[in-house]
């Protein structure tokens, strides 16, 4: 018989602090007082099953233990560590650890260790593979040699040492890692004493939790090393860790061995490497190229997307450089899941995860891949917390979204003007309407041009926004929700507030200024404008040669095709990128913009080389989700979010005027149709 994870920690608990009361415990587990009863009647049945006496429960909520209990499962006593109660899960990584550092092991050994039957043990023998299969490893038995990994040996490492970081954690995890492991104090205390010598020479302190557990993963893979299981030469950058200091300090740790293969020591280096620490001298020297430069930028973009400044921001990249520089070798050479922590992000702190997933760009082009969840949570906490300390937060700004059911250029057009016109907002997303219904983030407002099924307060705009839109928009967004716009603020009422409590040198000149102030109709300035390096305009990425004029074609598919021909035949994008125009558009009416004129285009990663326009114009029209009659098609095709912006803006303009419109749809040639593309984009 067996107890249950829960029921397991409970018990756990009350032996080493019998003096709980019931309301604290259900409490600590968040469980109800029925649930804690059922609990105690689990463990008062294993106590029985096992001829030991049960626990007895008080009126006033205590727990009566007998002093025999007490001393058999205490977690101080080493003596009988093999009687605690271990939790299927727990066995689990036992099993796994058994494996790995000892040989010729059979179910006998698993039965006595664990002190658990036959079946139980066959039972979590399942979930051992299911755990090798995410390692793409395979349990295997034989007679001959027992119970053993197969697998590609740097993967057998990764799952090594997040066992013996599980192992670790539960009671009394030292004795149990070195009596199944067979490892000796003497062992532990000779390859400690090198770690920290190795902590000197690097000028840095490893976490606590990393120092204790360094030298029993060292002694296991020295013992597989002697027993032949090394890792065969893999991906890794010989160049990028072997002029490292920690390369160095892998050497001293080993000096005294021989016979270790090179990859071994490359990959002792980038164990080092991947350890957080908590201190280290001279991380202001890039010992990654680029590194401290694409901090900076993730932090500019983090800046600018929360509308906030980060005060003190030399000791915060300090602070990051601490944890990304180990994050950075365990990203890119796939380790993040040895030390991937369970840490999910706080209600409150949602928002500001969102923005920092949001800003990470820099880092992921810096590393070549994704940054994972667990290190873009870290990254959250680190930023949060020094928010806090400088006493702003992200919950008390107004954070909107965007609602557009236009596409995705389309969409993305109306957020940057909408950011740029409210830029004391933090606006989270720019969605599509399904999006939208499935959005989990708490937000203030809504911005769409149709209406959205919400409580929360709404706006509706147009997909592209006049000046005079703009203007008449901000005003009554910042009325309603701050009750006031600059131009109900009376200058003279300012002036006698003046008056009362300073020495005014020239009222007229502060009068003239203040009421200039007050009363002018500019938009905000949202900023210094960040520079793209390359922001065509219309005409730019238009190009005669990218202009098609037809009388008609057969159909919407063969519009489509005949419309990106030019931009398939420069190599601007691919095959796939016309077949995903074709699947995701073909019964969507958003993406007609304005009267016969659509814009199909596709996401970046469909297949898209180059940012690049073309226009197909069809006199006579194609019939488009059977009630649109579509004469321009304007295939658009975008690499990132912001570079096409520009030219689609003045699309937008050039195509919202009736008047140029139809002098598109009418023109004879494509030097007429190039002339007024570039009117449009010299404005």
């Amino acid at each position: 018989m067996q107890l249950d994870d829960r029921s397991s920690q409970l018990f756990g608990d009350l032996v080493d602090n019998p003096g709980i009361k019931g309301k604290e415990l259900e409490s600590r587990y968040n469980i109800s007082r029925r649930q804690l009863g059922y609990s105690i009647t689990k463990i008062n049945d294993w106590l029985k099953f096992n001829n030991l006496p049960e626990i007895e429960r008080t009126k006033q909520g205590y727990f009566l233990i007998k002093p025999f209990i007490l001393a058999k499962f205490s977690n101080e006593n080493e003596i009988d560590m093999d009687t605690r109660i271990l939790s299927e899960d727990e066995r689990v990584y036992m099993i796994i650890l058994m494996i790995l550092s000892n040989e010729d092991l059979a179910l006998i050994h698993f039965t006595s260790e664990l002190m658990v039957s036959k079946n139980t043990i066959l039972s979590d023998l399942k979930h051992v593979q299911n755990i090798a299969e995410k390692y793409d490893l395979n349990v295997r038995y034989s007679r001959r040699e027992g119970y053993l990994f197969e697998g590609n040996e740097f993967n057998i490492r990764k799952l090594l040492i997040k066992v013996i970081y599980n192992v670790f954690k539960l009671n009394q995890g030292r004795e149990r890692i070195r009596q199944t492991a067979r490892i000796t104090e003497d062992q532990v205390e000779q390859l400690s004493s090198q770690v920290e010598n190795v902590e000197n020479k690097l000028n840095l302190k490893f976490t606590d939790e990393k120092l204790e557990i360094m030298p029993y993963i060292f002694i296991i893979i020295l013992r597989r090393i002697s027993n032949r299981l090394t890792i065969a030469p893999f991906y890794i950058q010989y160049n990028e860790l072997a002029d490292t200091k920690e390369y160095a300090a892998t050497e001293e740790i080993f000096s005294g061995v021989q016979d270790i293969p090179e990859e071994e020591r490359l990959f002792i280096t980038l164990h080092l490497l991947t350890s957080n620490v908590h201190w280290s001298e001279f991380l202001t020297k890039d010992t990654i190229p680029n590194l401290l430069e694409a901090l900076k930028n993730m932090l500019d973009l983090f800046e600018q997307t929360a509308c906030m400044k980060l005060l003190d921001r030399g000791q915060l990249l300090q602070k990051l450089l601490l944890h990304v520089k180990p994050a950075y070798y365990r990203i890119k050479y796939h380790l993040t899941e040895v030390n991937e922590a369970k840490i999910e992000v706080s209600r409150e702190f949602q928002a500001l995860h969102h923005i920092v997933k949001k800003s990470t760009g820099p880092l992921e082009k810096l590393i070549g891949s994704a940054i994972p969840e667990s290190e873009t949570t870290y990254l959250t906490m680190l930023i949060g917390g020094w928010l806090t300390r400088q006493g702003d937060s992200i919950q008390e700004k107004v954070k909107a979204v965007v609602v557009c059911p236009q596409g995705v250029s389309v969409s993305r057009l109306l957020y940057s003007e909408l950011d740029d016109l409210f830029p004391e907002f933090i606006f989270l997303d720019s969605l599509s309407v399904r999006e939208f219904e499935h959005y989990q983030l708490d937000y203030d407002i809504v911005f769409s041009p149709i209406q959205i099924e919400t409580v929360k307060k709404q706006y509706t705009v147009n997909s592209f926004l006049e000046r005079g839109e703009k203007k008449t928009l901000r005003k009554q967004v910042m009325q309603e929700l701050h009750g006031f716009t600059p131009s109900t603020i009376s200058t003279d009422d300012l002036m006698g507030i003046i008056r009362k409590h300073t020495t005014i040198e020239n009222e007229k000149a502060l009068f003239s200024e203040l009421d200039n102030y007050l009363t002018d109709d500019e938009l905000p300035d949202s900023g210094p404008i960040q520079e793209n390096p390359y922001t065509p305009n219309l005409s730019d990425l238009i190009t005669p040669d990218k202009i098609i004029l037809k009388e008609m074609t057969g159909s919407w598919k063969e519009a489509i095709w005949v419309g990106a021909e030019p931009l398939l035949q420069k190599g601007l994008v691919e095959e796939s990128y016309i077949d995903a125009m074709i699947h995701d558009y073909n019964k969507d009416p958003y993406i007609v913009i304005a009267p016969n004129v659509a814009i199909p285009h596709a996401a970046p990663e469909d297949g898209v080389n180059h940012v690049s326009m073309s226009l197909l114009r069809i006199k006579n029209g194609v019939t488009f989700a059977d009630e649109h009659s579509i004469k321009l098609m304007f295939v658009i095709a975008a690499v990132d979010k912001q570079e096409h912006l520009q030219a689609l803006m003045q699309l937008m303009k050039l195509v919202q005027a009736d008047k140029d419109r139809n002098a598109l749809i009418e023109a004879n040639n494509t030097e007429a149709i190039y002339n007024l593309i570039k009117l449009y984009s010299e404005n």
